[in-house]
């Protein structure tokens, strides 16, 4: 009886003390499960401009603040504003999480401004397929064109800043600087090979497998990269992100600006619409914004503006269509240097201008048509409006008689007798008497 009291006692002993290693066993793959690295990924696939700009800084403060373990930054830009280029490259380079720019998919490419954000990246990546290049600076803004000292300072700087980046991050300075002085462009391949990036990889999941254990620096010190496992927090750009970068497309601003001053026109002209009014006032306010993300010519502007008043004013004086063709050949000049730049991510594409200026110019014609033939039109009703109307003579008319004009009775006059019956046409009205004369069969 002792024996099975002691067994048991034995045995409960056990169960006690193993209660806490299974416990630490469990609570361990727990932790170690919620511990997995998480790394935000969001998509860039347009030009760089300050919208977009905002997008990549503020998903980089995200990342940090949730406590991911980095950002990936999905890229596919045909380059964009140099200022908007250096704010994300400034972030990137200060960055306190690992920031890791993949050229993707197949058929991408980082061009331009998109040179400087992939070798400011931690870790650099491209997908096969891809290419990379052509990072020469263009002139922006009003006048565009540069003289050869401007546009060589331009460069040197260019130059400067791009090496400087590439040095640190340890990446091919020659290429760089040939990228931006002879706008070279290279495969992934052989951006691979010239040590422009680290990885050739083909999707997310292989280039976290290549990146596990990489040493990256940060502001902080060095880090290595625990990527094996790693979480895929795939983040979409908010709607007001994506207002703003649809806005600061040149095609989307010039449609808007051509919209706002139709509608104002047409509100002008007709007042008391207020429709047009409307949509024309929020649609250059919206055009205004969008032209502050943009390398804007205001002579372009100014040339569109003047386009109007011509139109407007084919309306007021007849030129038999002199002002209207002035207006038509201001508006396409205007629209060709609205935003001149020789980068074509930030100009309005042929596709999109000749469209607008031909539905604009039918517009404007269509309008001043109608109002010049309003204009035209014979007078209704009132004392204008009698000339030329028939009827009939209710009495003789010489000196003084009746007569029957739509439904009306008017006293009249007529140089010749007019005998009672007869059909007479009214030749103008005369201190509300009307002056007629006989219609002879």
């Amino acid at each position: 009886m002792r024996r099975t009291v002691l067994r048991r006692m034995i045995l409960a002993a056990a169960v006690l003390a193993l209660l806490p290693v299974c416990w630490s066993a469990s609570g361990g793959t727990a932790a170690a499960a919620e511990k997995a690295p998480v790394f935000d990924v969001i998509t860039v696939s347009a030009a760089i401009t300050p919208p977009i700009a905002e997008y990549i800084i503020q998903s980089i403060k995200e990342a940090a603040k949730s406590g991911a373990e980095g950002l990936i930054i999905r890229l596919d830009t045909p380059g964009g504003l140099d200022l908007a280029m250096r704010d994300i490259a400034k972030e990137i380079l200060n960055a306190p999480v690992p920031v890791i720019v993949y050229v993707a998919p197949s058929g991408a490419r980082a061009a331009s401004a998109g040179v400087i954000i992939t070798v400011a990246a931690h870790i650099a990546a491209m997908a096969p397929g891809t290419n990379i290049g052509a990072a020469h600076p263009v002139s922006l803004g009003i006048g565009g064109a540069m003289d050869k000292t401007m546009r060589q300072k331009v460069v040197n700087d260019a130059v400067a800043y791009v090496r400087g980046i590439a040095k640190k991050r340890n990446r091919n300075e020659d290429w760089v600087e040939r990228s931006v002085r002879k706008s070279e462009s290279i495969t992934a391949e052989e951006a691979f090979r010239l040590k422009v990036v680290d990885f050739v990889t083909t999707d997310l999941n292989q280039l976290l497998s290549q990146a596990d254990g990489r040493e990256v620096f940060l502001p902080a010190g060095k880090k290595v990269l625990r990527t094996k496992g790693a979480v895929i927090n795939d983040k979409k750009m908010g709607t007001r992100q994506k207002i703003l970068s649809a806005l600061s497309d040149p095609n989307i601003a010039y449609i808007l600006l051509l919209i706002g001053l139709a509608g104002l026109y047409f509100e002008f002209s007709t007042p008391g619409v207020i429709l047009p009014g409307v949509i024309g006032g929020i649609s250059l306010i919206l055009a205004f914004f969008a032209m502050q993300t943009l390398p804007v010519n205001y002579a372009g502007v100014a040339l569109i503006l003047f386009s109007i008043i011509l139109f407007i004013a084919e309306i007021k004086v007849i030129s038999h269509g002199i002002l209207t063709i002035g207006g038509i050949v201001s508006l396409i000049i205007g629209s060709l240097m609205l935003f001149e730049t020789p980068d074509p991510a930030l100009r309005v594409s042929w596709s999109g201008l000749l469209p607008a200026v031909a539905v604009t110019s039918l517009f404007f014609i269509t309008v001043i048509a109608i109002a010049i033939k309003a204009q035209l039109r014979k007078p209704q009703g009132g004392q204008e409006g009698m000339a030329g109307e028939e009827g009939y003579a209710v009495t003789n008319v010489h000196a003084e008689g009746k007569v029957l004009i739509n439904g009306e009775y008017w006293s009249a006059v007529s140089d010749v007798p007019v005998a009672k019956g007869s059909k007479v046409r009214v030749i103008r009205v005369e201190h509300l008497k009307v002056r007629i004369e006989p219609i002879v069969s």
